[in-house]
């Protein structure tokens, strides 16, 4: 059994490209697959291998400038979630393009994953997903209201306008890790929302601690691995991936005359030209050829 590690954190680091080597050196070393991104606020990302090679890559990133407090949310997996190990430089870990966003100076109040469900039945609180909007497709709490959104930084243009319909509100907000909403609430306390809630380690520490009988989540949680999704106890859920556009794809709609394994599925069916098909089939084709020779394929 396999150990991953989701995580990310938010502290000031002055040169990330000389931390990127060092980082990536580790990862390899251990045998950890995975994609982490590192900006000068931070650090974000999942990283799989044995818990040897995790906790060691973690205790790296942990002696990092400022990441000593680091946290982290870990489940199991059969097998490996990842084809490679990458480290990437960004502008910003999560993104949001608001510059003046700084999680480390304020952000709004944790809720614990056993206090939610008391907190989202309130009247007086409009619940948000934070997340894209097929993310929220394939699940999200009873109630909670869906920007459809097709990436984080068309939020705040979201927020500006339908801002008057929560103005007696309370907010709480929710997303996949924690991440957004660090950043969300931080700009919606720079927009003069008094009371923000989110849920603290997001939706996967909410799956993990919560008893499903007592649930208020709907249906599965999209994850950024093979996985795809997971659900209740973080077990892995029945979505598979589109190769092309890497959306979640229902059992059923593997049934769709449009779908094409690597190629094409019913949601992104109109998104990409002749050539692109013809690259994407290619790619499924160089593929098989290596799954059948038992060797790994670098462009999976």
């Amino acid at each position: 059994m396999l150990t991953v590690a989701a995580l990310y954190h938010f502290t000031r680091l002055a040169d990330p490209a000389v931390l990127r080597g060092p980082l990536l050196d580790c990862a390899l070393q251990n045998g950890v697959k995975g994609s982490l991104l590192l900006a000068r606020e931070g650090i974000n990302g999942t990283v799989a291998g044995t818990r040897q090679g995790v906790d060691a890559v973690l205790a790296h990133i942990r002696s990092l400038p400022g990441c000593a407090d680091l946290d982290w949310k870990e489940s199991p997996a059969s097998e490996m979630p990842f084809g490679k190990m990458k480290v990437r430089l960004k502008r910003e870990i999560v993104t949001m393009g608001q510059p003046d966003v700084d999680p480390t100076s304020r952000v709004g109040h944790y809720v614990d994953a056993a206090e939610w469900n008391d907190l989202i039945a309130s009247p007086d609180v409009a619940v948000i997903d934070t997340r894209n909007d097929y993310e929220v497709a394939i699940g999200t709490f009873a109630g909670a209201i869906d920007p459809g959104t097709r990436s984080f930084s068309e939020f705040p243009q979201w927020w500006e306008a339908n801002r008057a319909q929560f103005h007696n509100k309370r907010i709480a907000m929710f997303c996949t890790g924690g991440i957004r909403c660090e950043k969300s609430t931080n700009w919606l306390l720079q927009q003069g929302v008094t009371e923000v809630f989110h849920l603290k380690g997001g939706i996967l520490k909410y799956l993990e601690t919560v008893p499903a009988d007592r649930s208020l989540w709907q249906g599965e949680c999209f994850v950024f691995d093979k996985r795809v999704s997971v659900g209740h106890g973080l077990v892995p859920g029945h979505f598979s991936a589109c190769g092309a556009c890497r959306r979640p794809v229902t059992p059923e709609a593997r049934l769709d005359p449009v779908f094409e394994e690597g190629v094409c599925c019913p949601a992104c069916r109109d998104e990409y030209s002749v050539a692109d098909r013809a690259r994407f089939r290619e790619r499924q084709r160089q593929m098989k050829l290596a799954e059948a020779r038992g060797e790994p394929h670098l462009g999976a």
